[in-house]
This record gives structure tokens, sequence and C-alpha cells, in this order.
């Protein structure tokens, strides 16, 4: 009996996952990153190399959902205040970047012979890096929350803002094209603001109460399908309006930062992200003409290096002018130098005006894709310069700097219990992100003023999205004994460099936590019934010295005991439990403290 017919696209994917399993390690093994691998692979599988898959611009299509996922997870990272805080970077750093950098190459471009309005077309676009590139690369040197991370973003951000007024240039130097009516400008842009309206509409007023609601139904798949509606929706809303999809899920992921649920929506999102971004970098290697770029090859090499040391020179010049230190506007310099996926739609929509040929569109893009290429050899070249540096023992802090890193608590359980450590611990102005997963202590812990998220502790990817991997010392005050101990397992195996604090709610859970080697550990009952035990005592007349004495005896016969129980079981050393004895001060000291 013969087979049946595969599923549509099941060989390609069989040939994506075989080539990026091969290309990627042997590119991280490089020192050059899993982007690097992605390009190389899809450049080989694609119709210019091995033609095992067809044109790259029908899996772009698909793969350009993983940049929409990218930025709204970035957004997530970002509250609005944040964002605000950058707002220098974007509209000042960013805009001199895209202006400077476009217009130079406008000239050079003009000195190769290109047409005004090709050269125009072809400077802009090449100002432009990439989004999705520089970001992975910053994200896997675990460097996007570093101070030249958030300048080198807010520049990607504003670049992502000026795709809109590119593409209208575009439409401007159509060949037979006059410009637009008022009418017609007015109502694109009211068709523009009433989008951007609607997103944060959304994203403010109905979003969390709509995962409220799903998070007390306890079905994960739901609150996964959720996310991805909402990641998906804004993006559709802006797309719909002309502008960036990725733009879009960026702003509902900034509006959606605040919420109790960014780390579990970051989180259920990062697997088809990081799915999808791979898929997006294998479809732009496809892309790439390896034929014309042997044809044209000084004319590629020129435009590569031109584009890289151009884009590199301002990049650096305009950080250092507006505050960065050397070492950190090397590393933005060589960060984003490439091309960007923008150009690609930036081209294609300058052919379709006929302002580009076909062929230059082409050499245009195979010089975006290489720029792409030599960016972490870039990167790799600047990180060797530094280790060198440090190896001569040269002080240079032109190349390498040290920040101070503030110590961070993540709090798991915020009950009671929980509640009151944070409130010690935010006293000494420490910065702390608590979970839990109960919407209703959420609710009630959001109405007294903290910052509380939704999340499951026994998850290993929503403890990352929180912070473990940065946390100087993890704090669980779960009650339930089991998530503890599972989150307990999952710190120690993925995150092994927080000191973790435990709440004990009895003796047998202290002794499990001890076996399970924590930091620090402490039965609630116990401590409060000593508190409890000393209050009364001081009631009933007790010195305090003697007090002092007999919480000294009572804490090391428990320690004692503790000792003896993990030794032999729990019902063991009974005998070092505090016995009855005479009271040691007479009538005279009882009337004394009767007096007082």
């Amino acid at each position: 009996m013969a087979a049946e017919e595969a599923p549509p696209f099941f060989a390609e994917s069989i040939v994506f996952l075989a080539a990026t399993v091969v290309a990627v390690p042997i590119a991280k093994r490089l020192g050059l990153g899993s982007v690097v691998g992605y390009l190389a692979a899809g450049a080989v599988i694609g119709p210019h190399g091995l033609k095992l898959l067809g044109s790259g611009e029908e899996v772009l299509d698909v793969a350009e959902l993983g940049v929409v996922l990218l930025l709204f997870v970035i957004g997530l990272e970002l509250e609005a205040k944040k964002l605000w805080s950058m707002k220098r970077d974007i509209f000042g750093l960013g805009t001199a970047q895209v202006l400077m950098t476009g217009i130079t190459l406008f000239a050079f471009t003009r000195l190769l012979g290109l047409a005004h309005s090709t050269a125009l077309v072809a400077g802009f676009g090449l100002a432009l890096s990439s989004t999705a590139f520089a970001l992975q690369i910053l994200q896997e040197r675990g460097q996007l929350s570093s101070p030249y991370g958030q300048r080198a973003f807010g520049i990607l951000l504003l670049q992502d803002i000026s795709i809109v007024p590119l593409l209208a240039m575009v439409a401007i130097l159509a060949p037979g094209e006059g410009p637009s009516t008022y009418s017609e400008i007015a109502r694109e842009i009211s068709i523009v603001l009433g989008a951007v309206a609607a997103v944060i509409i959304a994203g403010r007023y109905l979003v969390s109460p709509i995962f409220l609601l799903l998070a007390a139904s306890r079905a994960r798949e739901v609150m996964l399908t959720a996310a991805l509606l909402v990641a998906l929706g804004s993006a559709g809303i802006m797309h719909f309006a002309g502008l960036s999809m990725a733009l879009g899920a960026f702003l509902a992921g900034v509006l959606m930062a605040e919420s109790s649920f960014r780390h579990t929506l970051e989180a259920d999102i990062e697997p088809f992200r990081s799915l999808l971004m791979g898929l997006f970098f294998v479809a732009v290697g496809m892309s790439l003409d390896i034929h014309l770029v042997a044809d044209k090859w000084p004319l590629v090499a020129v435009g590569v290096v031109a584009v890289m040391t151009i884009k590199g020179i301002f990049l650096w010049a305009l950080a250092r002018a507006t505050g960065s230190p050397n070492s950190d506007a090397l590393r933005i310099a060589v960060t984003l130098p490439q091309g960007g996926e923008f150009a690609f739609v930036l081209f294609t929509a300058a052919v379709g005006n006929s302002i580009l040929d076909y062929e230059t569109a082409n050499l245009l893009i195979a010089i975006v894709i290489l720029t792409m290429l030599f960016t972490p050899v870039a990167c790799l070249g600047l990180d060797t310069l530094a280790a060198r540096v440090k190896a001569r023992g040269v002080e240079n802090p032109s190349i390498e700097t040290f920040e101070e890193a503030a110590p961070t608590v993540l709090v798991i359980g915020f009950g009671r219990f929980g509640m009151v450590v944070a409130q010690i611990l935010t006293s000494e102005g420490l910065e702390i992100t608590a979970i839990d997963n109960r919407p209703d202590r959420i609710d009630y812990a959001r109405k007294q003023g903290y910052k509380v998220y939704y999340g499951d502790a026994t998850r290993a990817d929503v403890l990352a999205a929180a912070g473990a991997g940065k946390a100087t010392l993890v704090a669980m005050c779960v009650e339930n004994d089991k998530v503890m101990g599972k989150a307990i397992d999952l710190i120690r195996e993925d995150f092994p460099g927080a000191k973790i604090f435990c709440r004990a709610t009895d003796r047998a859970h202290a002794l499990d936590l001890t076996k399970r080697g924590v930091d620090f550990q402490v039965r609630e009952t116990f401590e409060s019934s000593v508190f409890f035990g000393r209050a009364a005592l001081e009631v009933l007349g007790t010195p305090v010295d003697r007090i002092d004495q007999i919480e000294e005896d009572v804490r090391r016969r428990d320690e004692e005991r503790l000792a003896v129980q993990l030794e032999e079981g729990m019902f063991a050393g009974a005998d070092r439990l505090h016995k009855v004895t005479p009271r040691k001060f007479g009538k005279a000291s009882r009337e004394k403290a009767s007096a007082d």
C-alpha cells in the first residue's frame, strides 16, 4: 500500500531542523553566536545553495512573526516609566544616527554612480540596523540590560519607527506619482492614531482583567493562547494602520510590563519566539544570492566595508558625544554596524515603485546579509582585544569597564509571611521581584502598593523570566512543601549562584530543607512561639536575664534535637526537649516584678 502524501511543509521542516542542528552548534563553537549559524544554514540549503528549499521570501512571511514576538518580550521588560527615561536615546541619539548615517551613505552611493532617488533609498535603507540580529546578540551575551545595551536598544527602536516615513519617501520618489492630498494625509494620520489608541486602551484596561479570569481557571494552554493573541493581535492592528508589526507588539509588551502576568507571558512565548527567530534568520540566509556575490564581489566587498565602517564610526562618535564611556561606545559600534531586516521591506517597495531595479536591489540585500555575518566577527574581535589587554595587566578603561552590581531578591509566595519579608527588604532599598500563583493574593498585594507577578515556581522558564538567574537571594515563602521542594531543585540545578532562604512550615519540613542544603531556613511556628513565650514570661514577672537564659537553652536543645533527628529519624531526640524546672527566684523577685 502506497504511503499517503506528507503534510504541507513536512519535508521543508525536516530540512530546516536538520540544517540548524548542524550549523548552529558549529557557529557557537567558533564563538560566532547562533545567528551566524542560522544565516549560514539558510545560505547552504536555500535556492542559491543546495536548493533544498525554495524562495526565502515565502518563509520570511511566516518567520517575521519571530521578530514580532521578540519585540513583545522586550517590551515586557520595559515599563512605561523606564521607556520614557530612554527618550533622549530614542529620539536624540537614534534620530541623529539615522540622519547622519543615511546622508553619508547616500553621498557614498552617489559616488558609485546611482541615480539621486536610488541613492537616497539605498543610503537610508542601509542606515537601518537589524533589530532582530542585534537584540539576539545582546541577549546571548546577557548584555541587553547593560547601559550600552539599553542605548543600543533605543537606537533600534527609533529605526523601527523611522520605517514609516522612509516608506512614505519611497512613495513620493516613485516616478509619475503626485503628492497625496491633504485629506488623504489626514486620513492616514487618523488611522495611525486610532490604531495606537486601540492598542493602548486594550493593553491598559482590558488585558489584565481577562488574564485574571483565565488564571483562576488554572488552564495553562488557555493562558498561552491568550499570550499569543495579545502579541499578534496588537501587531495586526498596527499592520492594518501601515505601521511596523514589531512596533505594535513592542507597544503591547510595554503596556503589559506592569501587569501581574508579565513573567508568565514571557515564559510562555519564549519557545515560539526562539523557534521563529531561528526560522527568520534561516530565511534571510536563503535570500543571499551567492552567484551574484561571486560575480560582483569587488562591489559587494566595497559596500560591506563602507557600510560597517561608516555606521560604526557614527555610532561610536554619537555615543561618545552623548555621554557614553569609550568602552560602551565601542560595543555599540560593533553591535549595530549591520544592515537590517527593514532594508528588505524598503528595497522591495522601491522595486515595486520602479526606483530600484532588480539587480541593484539584490546587490543591496547581499550587502545587508554579509554585514550581518561579519558583525559577530567584529564583536569577537573587540572581546579578543579586551582579553589581551587584560592579560597584559594594562588598565585600559577605553576597552573594559566594570559595573557595580546591586543585590536583587526574588520572593516566591506573597502571603502574610512573604509580605512581611518584602517590607523588611524594601525598607533597606533592595530591589525585589515577587511571584505568586493565586490571583486573589496578587490583586490584594497590588492594592497595598506591591508589584507581584503571576507565576508558577515549579517552572524553570517562569523562574528565569522572573530573574532567578540574576538574583543574589531567592526567598521561598510558599506554604506548600511540595511546591517549595520542586522549586528548590530547579533553582539548585538552573540557577546555582542564588542563595536560597526558606520558610519552614513545621519541624518535618525544616528537616527536609536541611537535607536539601538550603542556605537558611526558619520555622515560622517555632520563632513565633519563642516570641510568644518570652512575652508570657515577662507578664508573669520573670526577669529579663532569666528569660534570655531560658530562650538560649530552648534554642540549644532544639538544635541538638534537629541534629539527632537528621541522623535517626523524626521521632528521635525526645530527651533533648526542655523539661520542667523549678523557678530560681522567690517572693522578693515576684514583688519587684509586680511593682515594676
